[in-house]
């Protein structure tokens, strides 16, 4: 018995070595490919791309589900991205509140007969709407698929850009942030497939009118060790895959995308459809 707890005392200390060690190194990693990745894009000016005229459209896909105390600066915040050609489509994931009635309201939605092809399984879509106040506005109506790969799905079916973007509805973008996620694939469309951002906690910044004012800590210890954990998650765990040449997909090329959505419906309960999703671009390159 003496000798067994020897050994396992041995076993563990080795592995907190080697996984400490093996932490600091990715540590290391992380830091100089971010410094080298800022002075990348402080060397770009961002701007060209809108002016631009081979710049890529984007549709953006934001799912929502009861979503209504929010949802009309959440859209608002979207439509007001610097992108030259972009299109905004939220998916109304059978909200029983009020959601689509304050976007009616607030965006003058009416309802249009467009092409939807559904290339991918989703829950029944019920209505197109088209905004009237801006026309890269649009609402697909839907029920309730129980998942939100399932109305991401939906989505796909609607966008007609080449490139797409999913976000969650109560997300909050930098103005700029289309700009600099277009950077390393208009550098090299061929190899670079699919890239990803960096997610910050929200708690104890300051918001104004849906925009980002200033960037603090929140109070509580245990939010405070939240956004300690989304720093090292993104920060190294995604730097390093980088390295690999291998990132998270945020946005995808839509020909990577829609048959990466439709293998997903092997997993009808999935509650990780973003993991499946880069698991799956992985796979298919």
């Amino acid at each position: 018995m003496i000798r067994f707890l020897g050994i396992a005392n041995h076993t563990l200390f080795w592995y907190y070595l080697a996984s400490n060690f093996a932490y600091l190194m990715m540590l290391l990693i992380a830091l100089k490919t971010s410094a080298a990745h800022q002075r990348s894009l402080e060397s770009h000016r961002l701007n060209w791309i809108n002016d631009s005229p081979l710049a890529p459209p984007i549709a953006i896909i934001a799912p929502a589900h009861n979503e209504e105390s929010s949802i009309r600066v959440a859209v608002r915040n979207l439509l007001e991205l610097d992108y030259a050609e972009l299109e905004v489509i939220v998916v109304n994931d059978g909200s029983e509140d009020r959601t689509l009635e304050e976007m009616r309201d607030e965006f003058r939605l009416r309802a249009v007969r467009a092409v939807y092809v559904p290339q991918v399984k989703s829950a029944p879509v019920r209505r197109l709407y088209r905004s009237d106040v801006d026309a890269r506005l649009l609402v697909v109506d839907k029920e309730a698929g129980g998942s939100k790969a399932d109305a991401v799905n939906a989505g796909l079916n609607a966008a007609n850009s080449p490139y797409v973007c999913v976000v969650d509805a109560d997300s909050v973008l930098e103005r700029d942030a289309l700009l600099r996620i277009m950077v390393p694939i208009l550098e090299d469309p061929k190899r670079v497939v699919a890239v990803g951002g960096i997610i910050r906690v929200l708690n104890g910044s300051e918001i104004q009118g849906g925009t980002l004012r200033r960037v603090r800590l929140p109070r509580k210890s245990i939010e405070v060790i939240q956004v300690i954990e989304y720093l090292r998650a993104f920060l190294r765990s995604s730097l390093r895959f980088e390295i690999a040449g291998k990132a998270a997909a945020a946005m995808a090329k839509g020909s990577v995308g829609r048959p990466v959505a439709q293998s997903r419906h092997a997993f009808p309960a999935a509650l990780r459809e973003d993991w499946q999703f880069c698991s799956a671009v992985l796979v298919d390159l």
